[in-house]
Parts: C-alpha cells; sequence; structure tokens
C-alpha cells in the first residue's frame, strides 16, 4: 500500500527539558504514561490520525529538550508541516522560552509564520502553577497559534494537541477563501 504524500504530515515537538515533551507523545501514540524514563534525545513516532474525514499519516519528531542556547537544526525546520511549542505550567522559565523557539523556527525557516499550537503541559499540578491560561493566550495570540493545556498523566487534551496542529496546518495550506459574491480589490 502506498502512502498519499498528500495525505503524510510531519510534526516537530519542542520546549524546554522536562516538561513532558515525550510524556505528551508516548501518550498520544501508545495510550501509555509512564513515571519514570531515561532523557529523549530524539525519537520519531507515526500514527494515522482522522481529521475532518480525511486520514492522515503523521511522523511526530520528539526532540530533545531545548534551551536559549540551543540551536534549532534544519532537521527540525526542513520538511516540517506543523509544530507544538511545549511548556510546564509548573516553570515560569519554560513558558518564557517558547517565544524564543518560535522566533528561531521562523528565522530558520524564512517563513513569516508557521503553523503550531502552544501547548501548556501538567495541567493536573494545578496548585504549583506559574503561568496563567491568559499569558498563554496572549502569546499564541501574538504568534498567531492555537493553544491548550495538557496532561498527559491523566491523559486530558492530548489528542487535541494534534488535532488542533493538524487544523493550523491546513489553514496554512488552504486558507480560508472569501464567500462567493463578496468583492476583492487588488
Amino acid at each position: 500500500m502506498t502512502i498519499d504524500p498528500l495525505r503524510r504530515r510531519k510534526i516537530v515537538v519542542l520546549g524546554s527539558r522536562s516538561v513532558g515533551k515525550t510524556s505528551l507523545v508516548i501518550q498520544f501514540v501508545e495510550n501509555q504514561y509512564y513515571e519514570n524514563y531515561c532523557p529523549t534525545i530524539e525519537n520519531t513516532y507515526s500514527k494515522s490520525i482522522k481529521y475532518n474525514g480525511v486520514e492522515y499519516d503523521v511522523d511526530i519528531l520528539d526532540t530533545a529538550g531545548q534551551d536559549e542556547y540551543t540551536l534549532i537544526s534544519s532537521a527540525h525546520t526542513f520538511g516540517v508541516h506543523g509544530f507544538v511549542l511545549v511548556y510546564s505550567v509548573t516553570n515560569r522559565n519554560s513558558f518564557d522560552l517558547i517565544q524564543t523557539v518560535h522566533d528561531k523556527i521562523i528565522n530558520y525557516s524564512g517563513m513569516g509564520s508557521i503553523p503550531c499550537v502552544v501547548v501548556g503541559q501538567m495541567c493536573d499540578l494545578n496548585d504549583q502553577r506559574q503561568v496563567k491560561p491568559t499569558e498563554v493566550q496572549k502569546l499564541a495570540e501574538s504568534i498567531g497559534s492555537a493553544w491548550v493545556e495538557t496532561s498527559a498523566r491523566q491523559n486530558t487534551n492530548v489528542a487535541k494537541v494534534f488535532d488542533l496542529c493538524l487544523a493550523e496546518i491546513e489553514k496554512s495550506i488552504n486558507p480560508p477563501q472569501p464567500a462567493p459574491g463578496k468583492c476583492i480589490i487588488m
């Protein structure tokens, strides 16, 4: 069986160390949550996802944790359709890094905007929260992305992350068209 290249999508998951990127991806792909695991170097997972009645073959690149001095490699931008930018709601520094990671992707890719989702992981640890949802909403609006809070441990909004990412990708590939009968002045 050949895979339709028009239905293949590559998504890269980026963010600081220990924010739950791998937990998020494993919960989505394998429906598993592991309390302990070795730090990720880099792994690629594949899963078929149905979005808007269309089946997509999605490759998810789970990257090693980034810090502000780590350069994003060309592998993280070349041939990539969308990005999941993860921070922990319990770690202010990881949230502050999201803008930097986003800007580096923009600079590296040469694009004016990128299809992405900002993800606040570990929302089940609300009593340890350092980042308010209003702050995330403001950031998401400023960079033109979707956003959601998740808990890989409780499987809260995990699938929604990838649905939102596919929505952002499709919106960038097929921008909304003006309603018929409306005039457009160029």
